[in-house]
């Protein structure tokens, strides 16, 4: 018992040192990056007509003419107190500016991996129980195009076909022009915002225009989950296991469900986690095709007009999304199984 706490305060050290030094790499990779691009963001603050006297001054007020090392420790002791910089695009702060795109993203994602979860599993499961059978070749051909098929071309084919000719859906954007700043955004999610405010005409609008780029993102994610469910199925199907409990007389979907997939259910939620935080940082050719304004489209034009802070803002928040699913991941499997823990 007298070992137990100091073997966990180890492991509660290591989780933390891991942060702090993912957390340092990630600023650093980034920070540098945005320092040697071509870019110069002296030229996008003062315009390429200012005087050499103006271009000298904002150079030294930026810090330029100090090493990059140092520059990078400036801007670490910034970011630890919160401040992401002035975006240049929208002369306000990064961190609002994030606080305002970010939760369009999130609800693009979202809704993108429970279309993956909700489709792509039972898929996946179809297809392992199916194996070299017909159902077993469409899931692969489905999986097969949703990795193969460029996002943007299955963007502007799905913008042609269903809004432009059939009409079964709303256009690029997150909501019609006359809806705008109707409700009082709460939480940044529309289309919960809009149900809180009881707006069930823009609840309607807001979902008619998030249907398409959903599905679009969604299908990474659905053929990702379906493959992968398949692989870790058949795995568990050729178990001893599953042949002792078909020879003792128990029911197939219990066989299928209660057994093997509870069995790779562990896996599946680290696949999942790594989907999720795929999309939140993958979805910018996604937003861009569909204005859908999240944080990729920010980073894009952002990146355009030479604003730095927003791109290394973003870049960042981003990043740490992606560290904090995977180790909320790590906890929810396990939960999940106990002889994880």
């Amino acid at each position: 018992m007298g070992l137990a706490l100091p073997s966990k305060l180890v492991k509660v050290s290591g989780v933390i040192a891991s942060l702090i030094l993912t957390f340092i790499g990630l600023t650093a990779i980034t920070f540098t990056i945005g320092r040697v691009m071509p870019a110069d963001p002296v030229l996008a603050i003062v315009g390429d007509r200012a005087s050499q006297e103006v271009y000298d001054q904002v150079f030294l007020q930026l810090g330029l003419d100090q090493p990059i090392y140092v520059q990078y420790l400036k801007y670490l002791g910034q970011l630890l107190q919160g401040d992401l910089g002035t975006s240049i695009m929208t002369a306000q702060p990064v961190a609002e500016d994030i606080l305002r795109f970010f939760p369009a993203t999130l609800e693009l994602a979202t809704v993108a991996t429970l279309l993956g979860i909700f489709v792509g599993i039972p898929m996946g499961v179809l297809a392992a129980v199916n194996q070299g059978r017909w159902p077993d070749h469409v899931v692969r051909i489905i999986g097969l195009i949703g990795y193969s098929a460029p996002i943007f071309w299955l963007g502007m084919i799905a913008l042609l076909i269903f809004y432009a000719n059939l009409g079964w859906v709303a256009g690029p954007g997150r909501l019609d022009v006359y809806y705008d700043s109707i409700v009082d955004p709460v939480t940044g999610i529309l289309i919960l915002d809009a149900a809180l405010a009881g707006e069930w005409d823009i609840f309607h609008n807001a979902i008619a225009h998030l249907i398409l780029p959903a599905s679009i993102l969604g299908t990474f994610a659905l053929a990702y989950i379906a493959r992968m469910t398949r692989s870790f199925m058949l795995d568990q199907l050729s178990q001893e296991y599953i042949l002792t409990a078909r020879v003792k007389g128990v029911p197939e979907w219990q066989v299928i469900w209660g057994h093997a997939f509870r069995n790779v259910l562990v896996q599946l939620i680290t696949i999942i986690g790594l989907t999720y935080a795929s999309l939140l940082e993958g979805s910018v050719l996604t937003e861009t095709i569909f204005s859908w304004p999240g944080i990729g489209l920010y980073i894009t034009n952002s990146l355009f007009n030479n604003d730095m802070n927003a791109v290394l803002g973003g870049t960042i928040v981003v990043g740490v999304c992606f560290v904090g699913i995977n180790m909320l991941s790590d906890l929810l499997y396990k939960l999940v199984d106990p002889r994880v823990r």
